[in-house]
């Protein structure tokens, strides 16, 4: 079996695991076809979870259960990173082409007014959908978002270089070891894990920081979540930089959460919250 094929295995193992029933429909972009997973009942409130780079819409199996009850969830692998979305038409160049990727996203499965929530990487690509397109989101939510209030961390970077430049199962196993300071408790999503170095991406996009004057003028409600105990930035300078800069937002520190097990790990929390805010 391929590199490749033990990756899309592995992915199909963890979306068995979604404890709800899933639609996947593949929606067409002028950038390629991006693959969506859908759950929850057909009139709830639209909501979108983008995940993090590298991890895929899989990333929310411990969520979607709750998420679920009251809303039609739509999970789409990001344009550019790995997973089922294929990236075979035009070339994604920068954060315009993600905002016009989503806006297709969007009309496509008619979402207007939908609620968006994302995570680290897909944390940074929802809020500057959100301040580009206000009037197309009901409410956003942003979990431990990196490069959106505070710079990542030299040192996290540092340490993900070899993992970046030179992926094994190994290397990816022990930067998530590094970061959570844990085994994931679910052994399907650390087989996925691993996998994960033998995934093909075209195009992860630079993420700037948003200017101050842009997050200022933030008009959807918005929730920050961060994890106490992230090594991708520092968490608490993350927290101070949204209350200052979204000072509308509402802002929550996770402090037994690392920034790559919030999602996956010990979640009852965490979609407490989100259940709380979205509904």
């Amino acid at each position: 079996m391929s590199d490749e094929a033990a990756f899309l295995s592995a992915y199909d193992s963890v979306l068995q695991q979604w404890p709800v029933e899933v639609d996947s429909v593949d929606v067409p972009s002028r950038y390629g076809s991006t693959r969506v997973h859908v759950s929850g009942p057909k009139n709830g409130t639209p909501l979108v979870l983008l995940p993090g780079g590298g991890t895929t819409s899989v990333v929310w199996f411990a969520n979607v259960g709750a998420l679920s009850v009251g809303h039609r969830v739509y999970a789409p692998d990001l344009m550019g990173d790995i997973g089922r979305s294929v990236h075979d038409g035009a070339p994604l160049r920068g954060a315009e082409d993600l905002m016009t990727w989503l806006d297709t996203l969007f009309d496509e499965l008619r979402l207007d007014g939908a609620h968006l929530c994302g995570h680290s990487y897909g944390a940074w690509i929802a809020l500057n959908y959100a301040l580009r397109a206000p009037r197309r989101i009901g409410r956003l939510a942003l979990l431990d978002p990196t490069n959106c209030f505070a710079g990542m961390s030299v040192r996290y970077v540092l340490r993900a270089l070899p993992m970046l430049l030179g992926p094994t199962a190994e290397r990816v196993e022990a930067f998530h070891r590094w970061e959570t300071g844990r085994t994931p408790e679910n052994p399907t999503w650390q087989a996925f894990l691993g996998s994960t170095a033998g995934a093909r991406r075209s195009k992860v996009v630079a993420m700037r920081r948003p200017r101050p004057e842009e997050l200022r003028s933030c008009a959807v409600p918005a929730l920050v979540l961060l994890a106490g105990r992230s090594r991708a930035h520092n968490a608490r300078r993350a927290a101070a930089g949204a209350r200052r800069l979204m000072p509308g937002a509402r802002v929550d520190l996770l402090s037994n959460a690392s920034h790559h097990s919030l999602p996956t790990e010990q979640p009852a929390e965490l979609n407490r919250l989100l259940t709380q805010f979205l509904t």
